[in-house]
């Protein structure tokens, strides 16, 4: 499967640009935060690609009733319609009615084998871990918008950005412009502020499920701008909560969220 080979394809060479026509294709996105909808939406703006963007995969199976689509890119857990479940629908939908299928790109903060797993079951072609910059969103549409005959000789592999410390000049390395990564940075922090508050509050109350899922849209915040240790840590914390609960892993939860707001106040700073 593309996207989990260990060769590399040549990466927006002659050949799959050429196989490629920008102005009649449309990308859809979906995904529930408000702050990768910003980020991706911007991008393809930049990189001159008409595309649409929904929270939901019902939002997104309503566009695609009224409106034609060449690629979609996805998260995997969302509200009300996650990524497995859409894709599932879309395959239904395309066999139903005898249509070649389309490509269908995971994206997430974080994906483990039972993550992939999945991703294949439901008929996803790919998956990427977020975040995604300027430069790997353009090969991703580049090999994945070429024609099929260059895909199956150039099996692909996407490479995840990671970097330690985030920098206005490496963020905009990343991004294109500061044009694009002020409101990002902006979004980043409202968001994660509110998270913050409503992860207080789901402690105070020994809510398991809240504390998970505040910290699940924190590690989606972090991986905005690449790999850091605490996104590891998050990940840790939310399977530790689902087998022991709130109050087990009181000091561990308190810890994370100082040291998060550590980590934003340097964000704001930037």
């Amino acid at each position: 499967m593309p996207g989990n080979s260990s060769d590399r394809a040549p990466t927006g060479g002659a050949g799959a640009h050429s196989s490629v026509d920008w102005h009649h294709l449309r990308v859809l996105v979906v995904d529930d935060h408000r702050l990768y909808r910003l980020l991706l939406g911007a991008m393809l703006e930049k990189l001159g690609m008409r595309h649409d963007v929904y929270a939901n995969g019902q939002q997104a199976l309503h566009a695609m009733s009224v409106q034609r689509f060449d690629l979609v890119i996805s998260d995997c857990r969302m509200p009300v319609m996650d990524g497995y479940e859409l894709t599932r629908e879309i395959r239904q939908r395309e066999q139903h009615a005898g249509s070649a299928p389309i490509p269908i790109i995971a994206l997430s903060a974080h994906l483990a084998l039972e993550d992939v797993r999945l991703c294949r079951a439901c008929g996803m072609d790919a998956w990427l871990v977020k975040p995604l910059g300027l430069m790997q969103l353009r090969e991703v549409l580049l090999y994945w918008l070429a024609l099929p005959a260059y895909r199956t000789g150039h099996p692909y592999v996407p490479v995840r950005w990671k970097q330690k410390q985030a920098t206005r000049t490496r963020l905009i390395e990343a991004f294109g412009s500061w044009d694009v990564v002020e409101p990002m940075l902006f979004n980043l922090l409202q968001e994660a502020y509110i998270d913050l508050t409503e992860l207080t509050q789901a402690r105070a109350r020994l809510d398991a499920l809240v504390t998970t899922q505040r910290l699940h849209r924190l590690v989606g915040s972090l991986a905005f701008l690449g790999a850091t240790d605490l996104e590891p840590r998050a990940i840790e914390l939310i399977a530790r909560v689902n087998r022991a609960g709130v109050v087990i892993n009181a000091w561990e939860l308190e810890q994370f969220q100082q040291d998060i707001e550590r980590y934003l106040q340097r964000l704001a700073d930037l």
